[in-house]
């Protein structure tokens, strides 16, 4: 009897005491919208796959944990990246998936059924979702939204967002420290910069080069557009696209003359089949990466421009527009477009201390390529 009273009071007390620990916090999201929510969260929805580049390095050991649906992006966006998780944790194989909120796929019903504490959305499907009801039809079954941005105004927004999942998830040493190695990284570069000063060289970025025939997709003074001002370069779109994203027409592209061209890509065979895309990433042939980067200089756009004459072409790992391992992007161009001021700089050494450091996989190099092979 006295043993079934003391075991009736001791789970008394580990229940009073899980209670204790879930409480109701009121947070901003990137969005500026107050959202109350029960944290701990427990239980998630990704909005994007992709922001599992975050939850890697919140809960290393467990990345998924909590994941109870996301996105069906992954998979195709970064097969390499997906197909590592799942070779180390193959539970994401079960993980329910949905369409997009921008392309009006996703399905509110299915959410509900998996009694999400919290659905993490990113901040560009803001006005398509409060367009298709989503954000009141979710609030009405008491799943709250939290907008997130790593890809409208990642400088910015990013380490913000880190933090807000890292109060959320109830792991916010993790998002301190990343956010500071984050820092210390991007103070190599800007350090540098802003005392040496140097000429800036003309860069045209190429956003998902060879994707398709037409020519060209770039970004405007943000999220790429910002890594070539921090990393000491001069955006040539900056005054013709004024959003985050938008297109140069070939004859802007030759007047502009760029000195440097740096093509964002990727593997998308499940985009787009054989197409002229440079497979970067993860464990990547840089033969075969090299091969196709060259094929894209004979486009009409980079006809007698300095960039092509000097071999000052390169191509870099499309998702750094996308994830919080922009600093990485930001010092592999500041090597480019200045190797004097960064001959002691390493990338690639960041990329794996970036690895080993904070992530639960195992580093495989191949995230950039260039023309001129003593740069890469």
């Amino acid at each position: 009897m006295k043993r079934n009273l003391l075991f009736s009071a001791f789970m008394a007390l580990a229940l009073l005491s899980g209670a204790a620990q879930a409480k109701e916090a009121v947070v901003t999201d990137i969005a500026g919208r107050e959202v109350h929510i029960e944290t701990p969260v427990k239980r998630m929805i990704l909005g994007e796959g992709r922001q599992i580049y975050l939850l890697g390095v919140l809960q290393p050991k467990t990345p998924f944990k909590g994941v109870v649906g996301w996105r069906d992006d992954l998979s195709q966006a970064d097969p390499e990246t997906w197909a590592a998780y799942a070779a180390k944790f193959p539970e994401i194989s079960n993980i329910p998936t949905f369409g997009g909120f921008k392309d009006g796929t996703f399905d509110v019903e299915q959410a509900a059924s998996l009694k999400p504490d919290v659905v993490f959305m990113n901040i560009e499907s803001q006005t398509a979702t409060e367009d298709a009801g989503y954000e009141d039809k979710l609030a009405a079954l008491g799943i709250p939204i939290v907008y997130v941005d790593f890809r409208e105004d990642p400088i910015k927004d990013t380490p913000a967002s880190i933090r807000l999942m890292g109060e959320l998830l109830g792991k916010s040493d993790e998002a301190e420290r990343f956010i500071n190695f984050s820092n210390e990284q991007m103070a190599r570069v800007t350090d540098v910069i802003e005392k040496a000063d140097p000429e800036r060289p003309r860069v045209f970025i190429d956003r998902a080069g060879g994707y398709s025939d037409d020519c060209c997709m770039s970004f405007g003074p943000y999220n790429f557009g910002d890594y070539v001002r921090i990393a000491g370069g001069k955006n040539i779109a900056d005054d013709i696209i004024p959003g985050t994203f938008g297109t140069l027409n070939p004859e802007q592209i030759i007047a502009s003359n760029p000195q440097q061209v740096v093509v964002t890509g990727g593997d998308w065979e499940a985009y787009v089949p054989g197409g002229g895309w440079v497979d970067v990433g993860p464990g990547a042939d840089m033969a075969e990466a090299r091969r196709k980067l060259e094929a894209l200089t004979h486009r009409t756009a980079m006809t007698g421009i300095d960039a092509v004459a000097h071999d000052q072409v390169h191509a870099i790992w499309h998702q750094f527009y996308n994830s919080p391992y922009y600093f990485v992007a930001i010092q592999r161009l500041a090597k480019w477009f200045h190797p004097e001021l960064f001959k002691t700089l390493d990338p690639d050494a960041t990329m794996r201390e970036l690895y080993e450091q904070f992530l639960p996989l195992s580093y495989q190099p191949g995230y950039w390529v260039s023309l001129e092979a003593e740069n890469e």
